[in-house]
C-alpha cells in the first residue's frame, strides 16, 4: 500500500487564484499548511498552485557579482524576479508550470528528507501512470535548480522537487513543466548566470546551463497536457488515496489569521535579504 493512502486529504486549488498574485504568498501558504498540518489543525493537505512569469532566485543567486546586471533581462521578458530564503537556485514559474505540495505531519514519526523526497516521486509517478516506468529520478546536469531529486524521461528534466519544515509539518514541493518549451525556460536562466558571472571566479560553483537537457511533460509525452489537465489529475488521484471524502476549499477565518502572521514573516525576512544584498 502506498504511504500516500490516508484516512482523509484536504486539497486546496490556487491553480488559478494565485497567477496574479506574488510567489511569496505561496512560501507564506506552505509555511501556514506546515503550522496546521504538523500541529493536528489540519489533515494532511494537498496544494496546486500557478503564478504568472515569475523568476524565483534562490540566495546564492542573488549573491551573483552583477546581480544588478542581470535583473533588468527578466524585466525585458516580462518576468517578475523574487529570492526566496530557503535553499536552492532560480526557477522559472509561469502559467505552463504547476507546482504542487503536499503536506504531511511528523507527529506520528518522524519523515526523513529522502522517504519526503521519494513520497513526491511517487505522487508524479501515479499522477501520470502511462510514463511512470520512464520518470527517473537523478541529478540532470545542465538543468537549472539542479538536485539529486530532478524528475527526467530520457534525461530530460520536468520537474524539481524540494522540502520545507516547519512546526512539525513537512512541505514537499514540486514544479512541474506541463506546457511550453522546456529549453526556453533554461535559456532564461543561463543568461542569468552569464550576465551575473560574466566570467567572475566565485567560490559557490554555479551550474552551466544547457537548455537542451529541459523540456515540458508535453513535449516529451509527444501529446498536448495542460495544466488545467494535470490538476484534475491531482484531484482523482487524491480520491483514490483518501479513504474518506476529500475535504475541499481555502483557509478557515482562524487558519487566515495563521497565514497573514507567515505572509508578515515572510515578506520581512525578504526585506531584510535584499538589504543585505
Amino acid at each position: 500500500m502506498s504511504n500516500l493512502q490516508l484516512p482523509k486529504w484536504r486539497f486546496i486549488d490556487e491553480s488559478m487564484t494565485a497567477k496574479n498574485r506574488s510567489a511569496l504568498e505561496s512560501f507564506a501558504m506552505d509555511d501556514t499548511l506546515c503550522h496546521l498540518v504538523g500541529q493536528k489543525m489540519s489533515v494532511p493537505t494537498v496544494r496546486t498552485w500557478v503564478h504568472d512569469e515569475t523568476v524565483v532566485l534562490g540566495i546564492q543567486d542573488h549573491r551573483l557579482p552583477h546581480i544588478e546586471e542581470a535583473l533588468p533581462l527578466f524585466e525585458q521578458a516580462g518576468y517578475k524576479t523574487i529570492v526566496r530564503n530557503s535553499g536552492g537556485l532560480a526557477v522559472v514559474l509561469d502559467e505552463g508550470v504547476l507546482n504542487i505540495s503536499i503536506v504531511l505531519s511528523e507527529q506520528e514519526g518522524s519523515i526523513d528528507i529522502p522517504a519526503g523526497y521519494e513520497s513526491m516521486v511517487e505522487f508524479v509517478r501515479m499522477l501520470f501512470p502511462e510514463v511512470s516506468e520512464q520518470i527517473e529520478a537523478y541529478e540532470i546536469v545542465g538543468s537549472y535548480c539542479p538536485g539529486s531529486y530532478d524528475l527526467s524521461i530520457g534525461g530530460r528534466k520536468f520537474a524539481g522537487i524540494s522540502q520545507r519544515r516547519l512546526r512539525q509539518g513537512v512541505a514537499i514541493q514540486v514544479y512541474l513543466c506541463v506546457e511550453g518549451s522546456g529549453a526556453e525556460r533554461a535559456r532564461l536562466i543561463r543568461d542569468l548566470y552569464e550576465t551575473g558571472l560574466q566570467g567572475t571566479q566565485t567560490k559557490f560553483v554555479y551550474p552551466d546551463i544547457r537548455p537542451e537537457v529541459m523540456a515540458s511533460l508535453s513535449e516529451l509525452i509527444g501529446e498536448p497536457l495542460t495544466v488545467e489537465d494535470v490538476g484534475i489529475r491531482v484531484q482523482l488521484l487524491l480520491r483514490a488515496l483518501s479513504e474518506e471524502e476529500v475535504q475541499m476549499g481555502g483557509f478557515t477565518p482562524e487558519e487566515m489569521e495563521l497565514y497573514l502572521f507567515y505572509l508578515n514573516r515572510v515578506v520581512e525576512r525578504n526585506q531584510k535579504m535584499l538589504a543585505r544584498g
